[in-house]
């Protein structure tokens, strides 16, 4: 929001800084995991900052129930326990990795929307039998009480998603900008930490870790490359990659439905993992 403030009413056309967008972001992802991490083993929300403090007065040495482990899909009996330090590194990676990869997908007509609308709904999915202890251990996840109600708020969003695409669509009338990129990206790594399918987002989310990946590939080769030799070199015609692929003459409606189609897809692989095992 206060990107958008400073382009809108300061007329600033960079907005905040990078750095000083991703020391709030940050800021906001380590109190996040902090909450999320006592939360699972807090019987209610107002315990939650008791247990942290239990935990500093112990030296930062305390165990997670199984239920916080990292689950692994496709696999009945395999998960890691993460402890404290690993769930909140795990979590905070999440919520902001997310939240930034659905910003760097925000860059065409329709293109971030439509998967997130995608993504989201099958994370309520999830939420519904993750919260069901009867679902929960037929299909061997972790059983999450209480974690059922967040199909309410993926159906909202998926909703609220579909209703912004109709302006959103090519071309768009309306845009979503940081303040919406960033706070759907925070929410869908949000609701996987809490369900506990990290790895399952990682997969339906494929589209936002390939745009992610290519600006990452695309900066570091240009730095390597320039240190090297002097003159930076590109891995791609233009990163994100869905530029990329409008640089080799790709309609953007073809892009954006093509992305569509590949999310399709993953969504449904991801939804596979909860039989699949």
């Amino acid at each position: 929001w206060a990107d958008d403030y400073r382009k809108v009413v300061h007329k600033d056309p960079e907005g905040m800084r990078s750095r000083e967008k991703y020391f709030w972001m940050s800021l906001i992802g380590v109190a996040a995991a902090l909450y999320l991490a006592f939360s699972v083993s807090a019987p209610t929300p107002a315990k939650v900052w008791g247990l942290f403090y239990a935990w500093v007065q112990s030296g930062f040495s305390m165990d997670l129930p199984p239920k916080a482990d990292l689950i692994v899909p496709f696999v009945k009996t395999i998960s890691y326990p993460l402890g404290v330090w690993g769930f909140i590194a795990l979590t905070y990676c999440v919520i902001v990795g997310t939240s930034n990869a659905v910003n760097f997908t925000d860059g065409l007509d329709g293109l971030a929307i439509m998967p997130t609308v995608m993504v989201g709904s099958a994370l309520g999915v999830f939420a519904y039998l993750t919260g069901s202890a009867t679902y929960s251990r037929y299909l061997f996840i972790p059983h999450i009480p209480g974690a059922g109600e967040l199909l309410i708020f993926c159906g909202a969003m998926a909703g609220a998603g579909l209703a912004f695409l109709w302006f959103n669509a090519h071309p768009a009338q309306l845009f979503m900008g940081d303040v919406g990129a960033l706070a759907l990206g925070g929410a869908l790594g949000t609701i996987a930490v809490i369900v506990r399918q990290e790895i399952v987002l990682f997969i339906m989310g494929g589209v936002f870790v390939a745009e992610t990946l290519s600006v990452i590939i695309q900066v570091a080769w240009f730095k390597i490359t320039k240190k090297r030799t002097g003159v930076g070199r590109r891995v791609f015609l233009m990163a994100p990659l869905h530029h990329h692929f409008e640089q080799k003459g790709m309609k953007e409606t073809k892009v954006v439905v093509r992305f569509w189609i590949v999310t399709m897809m993953l969504v449904l692989v991801g939804l596979s993992t909860l039989k699949l095992r």
